[in-house]
């Protein structure tokens, strides 16, 4: 599996990187962190189960992982530090996190936190039994550009607090 060269020796770690579940992340919430990667020279790494392409930069890398349920998800969890931002829609992945001390932003622009992530899991398990019975339940709503807006300004939120 081909694996992105590691940063330049002369980036260094800031006191936290941002985790991007890219598989399922929208291109134009990964267009909003190539900018903030730059803007804060703070390193964005992507972990996906497929090659990515990302733009030249020292603070941008793409990690690919084998397929399979999870790979993704397990190699974030594994390679973060707690401080760290994980970007992801995946409710138990955003657990995972908050488990290690490190902190999960939803692409829509919602944190989950220690107060909110049981409500999360509880609803993706009602859900999962609804539509395991045949209950159709439909899918999330299509991404918006309130979405994308209320994303940016979390993440700038953040990192002006974090940095």
């Amino acid at each position: 599996m081909p694996i992105a060269p590691a940063a330049p020796a002369d980036v260094s770690r800031k006191s936290l990187q941002i985790w991007v579940d890219a598989d399922a992340c929208p291109n134009v919430i990964k267009q909003i962190l190539f900018r903030a990667a730059d803007r804060w020279k703070i390193q964005v790494v992507l972990v996906a189960n497929q090659l990515l392409n990302t733009p030249p930069s020292p603070y941008i890398k793409a990690i690919q992982v084998p397929a399979g349920f999870d790979v993704a998800d397990n190699e974030i969890v594994r390679r973060m530090q707690a401080g760290d931002l994980v970007i992801t829609g995946d409710i138990p992945l955003a657990s995972d996190v908050l488990k290690k001390n490190g902190h999960a932003l939803n692409p829509r622009g919602s944190f989950y936190t220690s107060d909110n992530i049981r409500e999360y899991l509880s609803m993706r398990q009602f859900m999962d039994e609804l539509r395991s019975s045949g209950i159709e339940t439909g899918g999330p709503a299509a991404f918006s550009n309130a979405d994308r807006q209320a994303f940016a300004n979390q993440l700038d939120q953040f990192l002006t607090k974090s940095l």
